[in-house]
């Protein structure tokens, strides 16, 4: 690592210990400078103005969320595994509020590399999802909506008073959420109709199909078409 990196990173590091000890107001420029040895016009020189420094903040806290999550290729239990997924977000909110609230409360914010990476993982478990069958609402739908409930839950959590704080509203969250996006059982063409069937087969297909592109595109209207009318 370079100098300049080093300081950045110092610098990050400071700002992240005065947004958690006294909220977004306590991270000034100045206030960092003093905390990482530096003087205010480094901070300028490094993110171009607080702005910058906040979207380093940021970015620095996807990477950090990122590396909480727990990526397993083949879950025995798909089910288990979106629960699962939704309370490492959850928990990771609630041990890091102030950095969490920065992180979501503003959505322009949330276009870090980090935060790409990891809605890559959270689209892998909803592809997994729908290629079982048990996927109820479209691929982009659902991941939407494990999103919003994981974001409000924490939210919501933090806005109430410590005394108010009702773990029922976690539990019952995740559990609207998991209704939400999935069937109780897995959707077949049987019982599932044709809408589970259509999801199931849009997870499939790959670039590896026999189909061209055009093709792909055609079928995966129509497959859209299917799905929504479940």
């Amino acid at each position: 690592m370079s100098s300049r990196e080093e300081t950045r990173q110092r610098v990050v590091e400071a700002a992240i210990d005065l947004l958690t000890r006294g909220g977004r107001d306590a991270v000034t420029t100045r206030a960092v400078a003093d905390a990482a040895g530096l003087q205010p016009p480094a901070i300028y020189r490094l993110f171009g103005d607080k702005e910058g420094l906040l979207d380093a903040v940021v970015e620095h806290g996807f990477a950090a969320f990122l590396a909480t999550k727990r990526v397993d290729p083949d879950p025995p239990d798909l089910i288990e595994d979106l629960e699962r997924g939704w309370d490492t977000a959850v928990e990771f909110g609630l041990a890091n509020p102030a950095l969490f609230t920065l992180m979501y409360a503003e959505p322009t914010r949330t276009g870090s590399a980090a935060y790409r990476a990891g809605m890559e993982i959270l689209m892998g478990r909803v592809r997994r999802l729908a290629a079982a069958g048990w996927l109820r609402v479209d691929e982009a739908l659902a991941a939407q909506i494990i999103n919003a409930t994981a974001r409000g839950a924490v939210l919501t959590w933090l806005s109430q008073p410590a005394d108010r704080r009702d773990p029922a509203l976690l539990s019952s969250l995740r559990e609207a959420m998991v209704t939400a996006v999935t069937n109780q059982r897995p959707a077949v063409p049987d019982d599932g109709g044709p809408a589970g069937a259509a999801r199931a087969l849009r997870a499939a297909l790959s670039d590896r199909t026999p189909l061209t592109g055009a093709e792909r595109h055609l079928l995966g209207e129509w497959l859209d078409r299917l799905a929504a009318q479940g």
